[in-house]
Formats: structure tokens, sequence, C-alpha cells
């Protein structure tokens, strides 16, 4: 862990957060800058900086598709994108992002397109996409 890290902090419980998925290695909660409505980050308990520090990798992704697929379910989104930039904050972490049509990611996926969602929404989101993932 890393202590001035926010996304080990919210591992640690220590920042609040919309949990959808967890598992012995993975802990997978929804963005509270969302691009669109399930906007989910899926990242290592352990930091590691970069995506492909990440030893399990495999397991990493399969975790990523679990929550995509569930999440595409319970929003109704035509697709699911994945982004894994790594800039924003040093701790590995893939974005799951559901796509609907006109939802403003023109050409790919614009950072700057973030969504007001109410914490109502995304309390009843997020324990819906929860569910999901632990059957």
């Amino acid at each position: 862990m890393n202590e001035e890290c926010i996304f080990c902090k919210i591992v640690k419980h220590e920042i609040p957060s919309y949990c959808v998925y967890e598992d012995a290695n993975f802990y997978g909660f929804l963005d509270i800058r969302p691009l669109n409505l399930g906007n989910s980050l899926l990242i290592p308990k352990k930091h590691y900086q970069w995506v492909y520090d990440v030893p399990n990798f495999g397991h990493f992704w399969e975790a990523a598709k679990k929550i995509a697929l569930a999440t595409q379910k319970i929003v109704n989104s035509h697709s699911v994108n994945f982004l894994t930039l790594g800039y924003e904050v040093p701790h590995a972490h893939i974005r799951i992002i559901p796509r609907f049509d006109n939802d403003g990611h023109t050409d790919g996926i614009r950072l700057s397109a973030v969504k007001d969602i109410s914490k109502k929404e995304m309390l009843k989101v997020s324990k819906t996409i929860y569910e999901e993932t632990t059957q």
C-alpha cells in the first residue's frame, strides 16, 4: 500500500466508495466523476503504478469483463469501453465505461464529458452491479 494513494485509501475503506466488485485481489467501484451511468474503476488491492505491473494480469482483465457485462445488463448500454491511461492516479486501474447513443463521447472517450448523477442513483446502480457480479 501507498499511504498517499487515493485508491489505496479506498481499498482500506478510509475513503467511501460505491463498490461494484470485490475479490481477494481486486476492488471495483463507481467513478465519482462518471463519464456515463455505471462508469466504474477496477483496481488491484496491492499498489502497482501501471496495469502491466499487475502480476495476475489475466485475472485483472477477466474481473473487468465481469463488471462490464454486469454493468451493460444493468444500465442497458449498447457497448462498454475500457480505458487504461494511468496518468490521473498513479495506481493501476481499468476504467469501465458503458456507452449509449448520444452520450457525448464522439470519436472515442472524452474525459471532460462528466455526467451529473445523483448519489441515490449511484448507490442503486452500484448495489445492483455488485449483486450481479457476485452471483
